[in-house]
């Protein structure tokens, strides 16, 4: 425990940086994933966009990238982030890594929650001579709002799961503060001192994602 006092500042900063990663991530994959999400529910069999090419396209893309483990996956696509970011090591590449990972994660959720709006809405959109673009704003997507704030909650999660290995590429956070100074310093009290703070952030997300969620589902 006296260890742990002793890496205080370190720990702060390692929470501030797991909060950092994830909420860029989230930010970045949160939009891709709608936009892939969308695109897919759109462009699929009798969608508003239909089209099988890019249908077919959509789903091998997704289903190609969601089954890497994410430890592989950050090697893979570290030399696009070396293009993309300047760098393949550190917390800019793990958010490189982390936002394409989570795109094509959260396009299923976003596609699956859009499949529950009830058809009978757009086509009564669709009557009342609303165009796509309008559709998909202000129809589709506010008819699956609630369940689409709890699957981003749900993805928020897995982020703080999956940013706990970014000390793989020399990123930092709790995950690597619980490696390095807890688990390869044989000092539990560091390590569980770094899985408490996770789990209150988890807990924390999930209170403020279901309680959002229920204001926009109660409107």
């Amino acid at each position: 425990m006296d260890r742990l006092v002793e890496l205080q500042s370190l720990f702060w900063q390692s929470t501030l940086e797991t909060l950092y990663i994830v909420g860029i991530t989230l930010a970045f994959g949160g939009v891709g994933g709608l936009v892939i999400g969308v695109a897919l529910y759109v462009t699929r069999k009798n969608g508003i966009l239909a089209s099988a090419p890019v249908s077919v396209a959509l789903n091998v893309l997704v289903n190609f990238f969601r089954p890497i483990p994410f430890v592989i996956f950050i090697g893979a696509v570290q030399p696009l982030a070396r293009i993309v970011v300047g760098i393949g090591i550190g917390n800019k590449a793990i958010i490189f890594a982390l936002s394409l990972a989570a795109a094509f994660g959260i396009s299923r959720i976003v596609e699956q929650n859009l499949v529950s709006v009830d058809p009978g809405v757009i086509e009564a959109a669709r009557a009342m001579g609303a165009g796509r673009p309008r559709i998909i704003f202000s129809v589709l997507i506010p008819e699956a709002l609630g369940p689409l704030i709890l699957g981003y909650t749900f993805i928020f999660v897995a982020l703080v799961d999956m940013s706990a290995i970014a000390g793989v590429i020399g990123g930092g956070g709790l995950g690597n503060f619980a490696l390095v100074y807890g688990y390869r310093q044989f000092n539990p009290a560091v390590t569980w001192g770094a899985v408490i703070a996770i789990v209150v952030i988890v807990q924390v997300a999930q209170f403020a994602g279901n309680l959002l969620a229920r204001k926009v589902l109660r409107r």
